[in-house]
């Protein structure tokens, strides 16, 4: 039987994960010296101020089982993590959910202005498509058309926006557990999904090999969710790197409070535990991807 991986093993894959993706960041997003300055200096603000890079790890380490170039790995990596930021940029605005702090900075808002978040948010979510759709990102056309389609479906109206646009409507109204779990499969839980799936598409896997990645995927978001809102209930504002009990302030439905503290923790942990049986198939070349579960329900912010 393999052995678990030590969590000091996943905290340094995850950190090696973080320079290789944030040195291809800074590729990417290169700092022109012109009138546009300012946007990219802003779009760089929000995608390089630190973060666990979950979402990168998981292309690059789903990408491993399937023997992907690791530098066609890192950018889609990349094209997740500037679209993830720009979703945050924009859930940080007056509009939206009204923080001033994000990975224990301000805001990009604060930073820059409301006016200049919100391009460097639109620059960052079509910057990513364009990184996908690049032929350095894979040799095969067919490849790059279904990342872009797959992450067009997971950050939109039926995915991630459409997933915002339930959050506001429910502040101060009471929903059952059923249309929680769905409003946050949308708006958190899919990209997730599609950062596993993305490493699957890039190995061509076989059909039955990317649908046991998608459970994977779809089990580790409701985990990784459910975990946010106890955290949201139990950390501190310094700990989590932006404020802290807003969900309780603005009414949100969450599982916590459905469910209580406690059973919401024991929720999260099962869909973790599921998540990694998912991957048996898989071997000891998925303990880190198991790990990364347990992780998920452990962390501290």
């Amino acid at each position: 039987m393999a052995q678990t991986p030590h969590k000091d093993a996943l905290a340094e894959a995850m950190a090696e994960t973080a320079r290789l993706v944030e040195a291809q960041l800074d590729a990417l997003l290169p700092v022109p010296e012109t009138a546009e300055a300012k946007l990219i200096e802003a779009m760089r603000y929000a995608v390089l101020n630190g973060g666990k890079r979950l979402r990168a790890f998981l292309v690059m380490e789903v990408a491993k089982l399937f023997a992907v170039n690791k530098t066609c790995a890192a950018r889609v990596a990349a094209a997740v993590e500037m679209l993830h930021a720009y979703s945050l940029v924009h859930d940080d605005l007056p509009a939206m959910d009204d923080d001033d702090l994000r990975r224990g900075q301000p805001s990009c808002h604060k930073k820059f202005d409301e006016a200049t978040a919100i391009l460097a948010g639109d620059a960052l979510q079509t910057r990513a498509f364009e990184v996908l759709a690049e032929p350095d990102t894979h040799d095969d056309a067919e490849a790059r058309c279904e990342l872009v389609l797959a992450l067009a479906a997971a950050s939109g109206m039926r995915g991630m926006v459409g997933g915002q646009m339930i959050d506001m409507e429910s502040e101060g109204k009471q929903l059952n557990g059923a249309e929680i779990t769905r409003l946050q499969a949308l708006k958190t839980g899919r990209l997730i999904q599609f950062a596993a799936e993305a490493g699957a598409i890039l190995g061509r896997a076989s059909a039955p090999q990317r649908h046991v990645i998608a459970a994977y995927g779809r089990e580790l978001g409701g985990a990784f969710q459910i975990y946010d809102d106890v955290l949201d209930e139990i950390a501190d504002a310094a700990t989590l790197g932006k404020t802290a009990g807003k969900d309780l302030a603005q009414g949100k439905a969450t599982m916590v409070s459905i469910l209580g503290l406690e059973r919401a923790k024991a929720q999260a942990e099962l869909m973790a535990e599921q998540a990694a049986g998912h991957l048996e198939s898989f071997g000891e070349k998925a303990d880190l991807l198991k790990a990364l579960a347990r992780f998920t329900v452990s962390r501290k912010n």
